[in-house]
């Protein structure tokens, strides 16, 4: 396995105390640990017997491998292409293809250099990928859906990751392709289905808690040994099937140095469906997987902090944040003071950031009905909508105007909303909707 490192950006260190990865951990280091941690930070060769430090914080998502070559090349690499009434656009030299026609009509017709496989029913993609995978004699399978395009580069960085043994999926980032209109404007910023420019682990709750199966490589006996793609789903099964390979151990990474990019639905209506069908995904999420699609993860007593701002009660709220923040310190007495009231303080603040995506997205429906009957919590709901969505057109700056990019993200969270609450009462799994609250902060030492 590759024995170089970079440090994920939540990365900080005190002495023998490690802070990062996602969620935040904090490691206590022994002598050996802390010389260990030293070589990683400067790039230096590591000790030898840093494995059981290293492979800590990788599963943390506090450092990120940097391999420097790979075991594999393209031609060790098939492609399946799952398709319904439209054909794959790329070309994937080196690599078999195989499109798998989930029963379209007309039938699609086979391209020179891909293999054709017609499904008499429609299954789904579920279905279409795992048709394809039956196929595969490879040692891995990349997935690529119809609307993304690839280009001859996308599968060098990925591949580099599997010299790690542990590691079964790796998976790019997807941007939106540009185009003129608002939605493919407002997609270029804020896609659901990109994950942004750092690396990361996947793994649920995490920063990067799953990964689209609109392209992705991995090891084709991992995929087969948790039996692929779970076909009873009509969508959500690609997260669904990474969680899977997470629950049984393997290593699974996103690796934003490779980039792909996903054509956006082409018009409002279209789009808006795209969602609901995301948010109606959660509901079968959550029944094999419970907890993990929760809307919204905090500690108590940041949850406690935003109520009283909610209920107008600025200086009860700031009266919990700052005993809090003392109550830290006391606890990570090791660590400096200032690092602590940082922690708090930035934690607090994202906390209420999650809180306002949890009120627009996924409670929409409550918020809307407690702001008509109740006077006193309308600020709080418009301000939910109105300044988180300002705040992140301010950040990234995209090629929409103000007003516009905070439309259309208020009808992104109320269409995936709608979706979360048909597809929670359809399947009766309330749990899609409930809070986890957590503690802060998990401690490991070495």
């Amino acid at each position: 396995m590759s024995q170089e490192f970079r440090l994920d950006s939540s990365y900080r260190r005190h002495d023998n105390v490690v802070i990062g990865g996602s969620p935040l951990r904090l490691f206590r280091l022994s002598t050996a640990g802390r010389r260990v941690a030293e070589a990683v930070e400067a790039g230096a060769p590591l000790p030898a017997a840093h494995g059981r430090l290293t492979d800590r914080l990788l599963d943390a998502g506090a450092i990120h491998p940097l391999p420097a070559r790979s075991p594999f090349s393209a031609a060790d690499v098939t492609i399946v292409v799952p398709a319904f009434n439209a054909e794959p656009t790329f070309d994937a030299p080196g690599s078999e293809v195989i499109v798998v026609d989930d029963a379209s009509d007309p039938p699609l017709r086979a391209r020179s250099g891909q293999r054709l496989i017609r499904r008499a029913v429609n299954g789904g993609a579920a279905a279409a990928r795992n048709t394809g995978l039956a196929e595969v004699r490879t040692p891995l399978v990349a997935f690529v859906d119809t609307d993304v395009d690839v280009d001859v580069e996308w599968l060098g960085p990925l591949l580099a990751h599997f010299i790690d043994p542990r590691l079964v999926l790796a998976a790019p980032r997807v941007a939106s392709a540009p185009g003129d209109s608002a939605i493919s404007r407002y997609e270029t910023a804020r896609s659901p289905l990109d994950l942004g420019p750092e690396p990361a682990r996947i793994s649920p709750g995490s920063r990067v808690s799953y990964v689209p199966a609109a392209a992705f490589v991995a090891r084709t006996a991992a995929l087969r040994g948790i039996d692929g793609f779970d076909e009873s789903m009509r969508a959500g099964e690609d997260v669904d099937l990474v969680w899977r390979l997470v629950e049984a151990g393997h290593r699974c990474r996103y690796e934003p140095a490779s980039v792909v990019h996903h054509r956006p639905r082409p018009d409002l209506l279209a789009w808006a469906r795209q969602r609901m069908t995301y948010g109606r995904s959660a509901a079968s999420l959550e029944r094999k997987h419970p907890g993990a699609v929760a809307p919204l993860r905090m500690s108590g007593w940041s949850a406690l902090v935003w109520a009283l701002v909610a209920m107008r009660r600025p200086f009860a709220a700031a009266a919990v944040a700052a005993g809090t923040t003392v109550a830290l310190q006391r606890k990570l007495a090791d660590v400096p003071k200032s690092e602590s009231a940082r922690l708090a303080g930035f934690g607090h603040l994202y906390a209420g950031r999650q809180v306002a995506s949890a009120v627009t997205r996924a409670w929409w429906p409550l918020a809307a009905t407690a702001a008509i009957v109740f006077k006193r919590l309308r600020p709080a709901v418009v301000a939910a909508v109105i300044v988180p969505a300002l705040l992140d057109w301010r950040k990234r700056r995209g090629p929409l105007d103000a007003a516009r990019y905070v439309a259309l993200r208020a009808g992104d969270d109320v269409a995936y909303g709608t979706g979360l609450w048909r597809g929670v009462l359809e399947a009766r799994q309330f749990g899609a909707l409930a809070p986890k609250l957590t503690s802060w902060p998990g401690r490991a030492r070495d």
